[in-house]
């Protein structure tokens, strides 16, 4: 589905796929569908979740799963009334290069875990720089937020997928640049139901030359480093192997391995790691970040 029909019956040409639709209602009712994959921006996503999984189809949706905590806990219910599944697209969970991170953890190769610490910086885009020309990525009625609800829930994510809930959450919001209406640097400090502690800064307003995007992982033996989205090679320190790289490059297509989990779930043969529970958690934190709950 497209709302531009031209494009939308030229990429189904493309790729001889044999109906296509204008209006993403049509589409959802269509009973050659078997489920639906919602990829609008955040600020549609509870409406056609709903719309999908009361018209009893299971449902794949974009992150974050929503502009805000209050709406994804409308989505689970939904869900939970039509008896349907509904999965969120945090599919770093499924990708081989933070498996790798989470097997390192549970095998204690750091020992225990004490703290986290995340840096994310980045230079403003040409399109930032020119408000005509800003994506909807910078409008918070489309987005719900800036950059960071775009970005960071995969961080806040991952790190859920590897240290458990968040318990504890305090953050600060700033525009430093003034390229555009919503926050471009986000500052927060949180704690585990582990009780581990973390920190984080995302500013996507930076300079070029220290662009930075790093997780650091520090336990009782050592600390793992690794990142969100340039996939660097990870790196083990400890007492027993000094220093050790694991290069491990990012799937052909990112969202497969999250996807043939959902495949293989709806056959019954396994379970997909990122729920609507894990997701809205994520939410859950965003929204503590931003002081809205």
């Amino acid at each position: 589905m497209r709302r531009d029909s031209a494009k939308v019956a030229d990429f189904a040409k493309r790729h001889h796929v044999p109906h296509w639709y204008t209006d993403a209602t049509e589409l959802i009712a269509d009973k050659e569908v078997d489920a639906v994959y919602i990829a609008t921006p955040p600020a549609q996503h509870m409406q056609y979740a709903i719309e999908a999984l009361k018209a009893g189809k299971p449902v794949y949706v974009e992150k974050p799963m929503a502009t805000s905590y209050a709406e994804c806990l409308s989505m689970i219910s939904a869900a939970e009334q039509s008896g349907q599944k509904l999965w969120v697209a945090y599919y770093r969970r499924a990708i081989p290069y933070f498996l790798k991170v989470k097997e390192l953890l549970d095998k204690g190769e750091i020992g225990n875990v004490q703290s986290v610490n995340v840096r994310f910086f980045r230079a403003p885009s040409a399109s930032d720089l020119n408000p005509e020309n800003h994506v909807w990525r910078v409008k918070k009625d489309i987005a719900g937020g800036g950059y960071f609800y775009d970005m960071a829930p995969h961080t806040i994510d991952i790190l859920q997928f590897l240290l458990g809930n968040f318990e504890q959450v305090n953050g600060t919001v700033s525009n430093t640049a003034g390229l555009y209406e919503v926050e471009d640097t986000v500052s927060a400090s949180f704690r585990f139901a582990s009780g581990v502690v973390g920190a984080g800064v995302w500013c996507y307003a930076s300079n070029k030359i220290e662009e930075e995007d790093t997780i650091e992982i520090r336990g009782t033996k050592g600390v793992i480093r690794f990142s969100t989205f340039a996939f660097t090679p990870i790196e083990l320190v400890n007492a027993e192997t000094g220093g050790v790289i694991f290069s491990i490059a990012p799937p052909q297509h990112v969202q497969q391995p999250l996807i043939q989990a959902i495949v293989d779930e709806l056959h019954g043969k396994g379970t997909c790691p990122s729920t609507a529970e894990t997701a809205a958690h994520t939410s859950w934190v965003i929204d503590k970040i931003f002081g809205k709950i």
